[in-house]
């Protein structure tokens, strides 16, 4: 099962994919978590050229083509092999925040990504996507407010490009409302975490009658 955590930065995605972890492994489940960019050597180096402050000229067409060059990477290297395996595959990101955010955010076309996506997934898509739904606004306050205090480049954006982000999710959630559950991040950890595994509870017994067929 390939499960995928989408929302805006700020949002507790890394907390709730950690958490969600220690619950499928209590429960006997083999699970593989990852992120994007990054995940393989090769994804990480990207990170680092896509994270780096000293790159404020990068133009968001490079942005794109660097994101999806770490999730090709990522996909042939580390989640094929792992859904193969029969693991449960949690990843911080993946197609839809291209869309969101280099699609409605950076006002890239759309058409475009959708081919370039197929190209670098293999066509590959997740069985569930959760989304955490977080006002920009805050997204940004928790940002400016974490303790490691990592800033980087995809952090210094103005409010009017996170609007435009979330903007983008609501129109993705329209278009393909069955692959998304939508989980309001705007509260307490522990409530957040389970209404995620009740997503992921309901999901597990359909995928596997899908696939026993």
């Amino acid at each position: 099962m390939f499960i995928t955590f989408e929302g805006s930065d700020g949002s507790g995605k890394t907390t709730q994919i950690h958490l969600l972890a220690d619950h499928l492994k209590a429960a006997g489940r083999t699970v593989l978590t990852t992120r994007e960019p990054g995940g393989t050597r090769i994804g990480d180096g990207i990170r680092q050229l896509l994270l780096d402050l000293a790159h404020t000229e990068m133009h968001a067409r490079a942005e794109t083509l660097l994101f999806n060059a770490a999730r090709a990477q990522i996909v042939a290297e580390v989640i094929r092999p792992a859904l193969a395996a029969c693991q449960i595959v949690l990843c911080d990101r993946f197609d839809l925040s291209t869309f969101a955010y280099q699609g409605y955010g950076h006002l890239q076309d759309i058409a475009q990504l959708e081919r370039l996506i197929a190209y670098a997934t293999g066509g590959l898509r997740p069985d569930l996507t959760l989304y955490l739904d977080l006002p920009p606004e805050d997204g940004i306050r928790r940002n400016r407010g974490r303790a490691d205090g990592d800033w980087n480049r995809l952090d210094a954006q103005e409010l009017s490009f996170y609007q435009r982000v979330e903007s983008g999710y609501r129109r993705l959630i329209a278009q393909q409302p069955q692959r998304w559950t939508v989980i309001d991040a705007n509260r307490p950890r522990d409530e957040v975490h389970q209404d995620i595994i009740r997503a992921v509870q309901h999901k597990l017994p359909a995928l596997a009658r899908s696939r026993s067929k």
